[in-house]
C-alpha cells in the first residue's frame, strides 16, 4: 500500500483521491507516522436511496388541514382562552 508524507498528500491530493476512488487506498504520514488511511467509499445500492414521495397513498391528508385549530389559535392571539 502507498504511503505518501502529509507535504506530497496535500501537493497531490487530487491524483491520490482519483486513485483512491478506483480502488488504491493510501496512507497519509506525518514525520513517517502513519496517521490515516485514504479508502474508497462504497456504492450504495440499488434501491436504498432516500427518495420524495415513498409513502405515497399510505395516509390521507384532511381537506381542512391548514385550518385545523385556526379557532383555537385565533383565540390564542386575542387573548382569550378556549
Amino acid at each position: 500500500m502507498l504511503t505518501v508524507n502529509i507535504h506530497d498528500a496535500k501537493t497531490q491530493l487530487s491524483k491520490l483521491v482519483e486513485q483512491a476512488a478506483q480502488g488504491e487506498a493510501f496512507i497519509i504520514a506525518k514525520a513517517g507516522k502513519p496517521m490515516v488511511k485514504v479508502i474508497p467509499l462504497e456504492q450504495a445500492e440499488a434501491g436504498t436511496a432516500c427518495r420524495l414521495g415513498f409513502m405515497a397513498g399510505e395516509f390521507s391528508v384532511p381537506d381542512d388541514f391548514d385550518q385545523m385549530g385556526s379557532g383555537e389559535i385565533e383565540s390564542l392571539f386575542a387573548g382569550r382562552k378556549s
